[in-house]
């Protein structure tokens, strides 16, 4: 049976569970395409499954970001990593196989062109982090132009998605990081408005400083326990603090009497829909919102991808290339 590679877990561990290995080549069925990869890009969902964050099913190949060439027509497409099946969203990579591989099938619905403006690095760079964050921002947040974002962790991949929305939606963004070096490249590549390194300043009071005392109308919260607290200070009277995840734990002070004191709403949000998927697209096609790349690796040494991930060393986003 013709065979390609791809890079697989057999068993919940770290990056030295990764395989390169062989796999049988897959074959479209009615109403998909088969995708010939030339990237994909590494997000902590992959470092979740590896690990068994959850457990999946195995062999599993991860990646839920890809780009590359649809093989019956030969355009350079992008997939959108979240396929909806009976009104249920499937991520590639968690649910089924992923984008770590030299050739993928998904549903022709679930692939966009890319322009000749974006490399298929930068296009594979920008899915499952931009929808995400589009959802959390302009969905759930409902964030209005003038409006200010604060942003904990600009390396991280949806950190930084993040802050290109919020730019691209006409708000103002405040960001932080414990590198001089990220919020340098943060203030010239992503043009945010003020930085923060959170492991020397005064977050709060350089937040006030910042929205002349008022705080933050929204608050993108990743981090969970050890930042929660700080993140209901820098939010604003009546601001929305919209979570997607946890890193440092889910289960931090409930600090109640901040939330009717300054009647905050909480907003959960994860994934997105093939509509704010679309309409982070829209914004990345139009040039208003650029992904960052920090990293090119070869498929073959996506165990050293995803050691540069978890060491937390990235501005944006880490990218296996595959070889056509």
């Amino acid at each position: 049976m013709p065979a390609v590679k791809a890079i697989r877990i057999h068993e919940d561990g770290g990056p030295d569970v990764l395989r390169y290995e062989n796999v049988p080549d897959p074959e479209p069925g009615p109403g998909e395409a088969l995708v010939e990869l030339r990237a994909a890009s590494l997000n902590h969902l992959d470092v979740w499954v590896r690990k068994g964050l959850p457990s999946v099913p195995k062999p599993r190949i991860l990646g839920s970001d890809g780009a590359g060439i649809r093989a019956d027509t030969g355009e350079r497409v992008v997939i959108n990593p979240g396929i909806e099946i009976d009104g249920r969203v499937r991520v590639l990579g968690e649910h089924g196989d992923g984008t770590h591989a030299e050739k993928i099938v998904v549903p022709v619905g679930a692939l966009y062109p890319i322009p000749d403006s974006l490399s298929f690095e930068q296009a594979a760079a920008f899915p499952l982090t931009f929808q995400t964050a589009y959802r959390m921002l302009a969905t759930r947040a409902q964030l209005r132009e003038g409006e200010w974002v604060f942003i904990w962790g600009i390396g991280g991949g949806v950190a930084s998605a993040a802050a290109a929305l919020a730019k691209a939606l006409g708000a103002r963004t405040i960001v932080t990081s414990s590198s001089d070096e990220k919020l340098a490249r943060a203030r010239e590549e992503l043009e945010v408005d003020v930085t923060i390194n959170h492991a020397r300043d005064d977050v709060i009071e350089a937040a006030r400083e910042a929205t002349g005392g008022a705080g933050a109308a929204v608050v993108v919260e990743t981090v969970g326990a050890a930042t929660w607290a700080t993140s209901l200070e820098v939010a604003a009277r009546e601001g929305r603090v919209v979570v997607c995840g946890a890193t440092t734990g889910p289960n931090p002070p409930a600090r109640l009497h901040r939330w009717w004191w300054k009647q905050l709403s909480l907003y959960g949000s994860s994934m997105g829909t093939q509509a704010e998927f679309e309409a982070a697209y829209d914004l990345v096609v139009a040039g208003r919102a650029l992904p960052l790349v920090d990293s090119v690796f070869p498929l073959a040494d996506a165990r050293a991808a995803h050691e540069r991930l978890e060491a937390g060393e990235q501005l944006g986003k880490v990218i296996l290339r595959i070889p056509g």
